[in-house]
């Protein structure tokens, strides 16, 4: 199980560690639980509402999840809430050509809150990633903002470039999965 890696310009009183349990039940499926740990209700994480795709979600607690195959620079971004809103984008290469992945019609998020445990469980239909096979091999970005109480916001992420925290940049893609 992969943990995240706070970045080293970001200070987080609220969350201590974060994993995330990666399964394939079927070729065709990937399930994400994020495993956050620390003080939960320091975190601040918008109330559960109809799932539903909207943009823009990575300006509050939002976990993520980046997939390129290993041979080529198109790429899938996936953004989930505690809230069970959800997005999906395409990018031809590095933040170029974004659009919404309209094939991804819907995304099962599942949530479960302790006082010092919360985890958000999402799972994807990958047989609807265009121009991706299932049975090559997969690079994965996970990451996640997140924000506390107080506004203030964590980048957290298996692997940063140097600088300022940049998800989408080749370093993060840094589990490799077949």
């Amino acid at each position: 199980m992969p943990s995240l890696r706070l970045h080293p310009d970001s200070r987080c009183s609220a969350v201590t560690h974060i994993e995330v349990n990666i399964a394939r039940p079927r070729a065709d499926d990937l399930t994400l639980s994020y495993i956050l740990v620390g003080k939960i209700e320091d975190v601040r994480m918008l109330p559960v509402a109809k799932p539903k795709r909207i943009d823009e979600l990575w300006l509050h607690t939002c976990f993520e999840a980046f997939i390129r195959s290993a041979s080529g620079a198109e790429y899938y971004e996936f953004n989930f809430t505690p809230s069970t809103e959800w997005a999906a984008y395409r990018f031809d290469s590095y933040r170029t050509g974004r659009r919404v992945a309209e094939e991804i019609t819907t995304v099962r998020i599942e949530t479960q809150s302790g006082r010092d445990r919360y985890t958000l469980k999402a799972s994807l239909e990958l047989d609807r990633l265009s121009r991706f096979s299932p049975d090559v091999v997969w690079h994965l970005g996970l990451s996640a903002v997140i924000e506390d109480v107080s506004g203030a916001k964590s980048y957290w992420a298996l692997s940063h470039p140097s600088g300022k925290p940049d998800f989408h940049c080749a370093d993060c893609f840094a589990h490799e999965l077949s």
